[in-house]
């Protein structure tokens, strides 16, 4: 695997070979000797799928507190997403700054987000399947939301109207 610099400090941005022939293509987005090279320590407990059916379908931004705040390695496997990272940790250099990526299964790239920032996405098409792999367990009473058009962060979203959980509408401006 081949790595990518990152603006926001701890992100690590997989490019992963994607092998095409005429049956389709086929590519890896979790090799664990490769990714040690880059990121030790990371040992994932858990993966996840979110399958999202509409288009414009935002997720997040989500992210676990001290000291249950997670890991997670992202990839999109079908279809199309604008993926952002928000990094929620104080003493970061980075800290209350935010990046955007392009997934798609054709550009063979995985996201490893480090523990304290806040992740989410808009998809980009119908159909849009992101695969996490995740260090560190889900604890509900440790779990928070940063609304997705906090106006604190500035952050650009290629959708205005997006599709949204009540959860996610309704999440509160952060508060440090």
């Amino acid at each position: 695997m081949e790595i990518a610099p990152p603006r926001i400090s701890g992100i690590q941005i997989f490019q992963n070979p994607v092998f095409r022939d005429l049956r389709g293509s086929f590519s890896e987005f979790w090799n664990g000797p490769s990714l040690a090279e880059g990121f030790s320590g990371f040992v994932p407990q858990s993966a996840a799928t979110s399958v999202n059916t509409e288009l414009h379908t935002l997720r997040g931004l989500h992210y676990q507190i001290a000291p249950y705040a997670q890991t997670k390695l992202v990839f999109c496997s079908h279809g199309a997403a604008y993926d952002v990272v928000l990094d929620l940790r104080p003493h970061s250099l980075t800290y209350r700054q935010w990046q955007s990526f392009e997934l798609r299964p054709e550009f063979g790239r995985s996201i490893l987000i480090p523990p304290g920032c806040a992740h989410g996405f808009v998809s980009l098409a119908t159909n849009t399947v992101i695969t996490y792999l995740i260090m560190g367990p889900y604890v509900p009473e440790a779990s928070r939301i940063v609304r997705w058009n906090d106006p604190q962060f500035g952050i650009t979203w290629p959708v205005e109207d997006p599709i949204l959980s009540d959860r996610d509408r309704y999440a509160p401006d952060f508060l440090p």
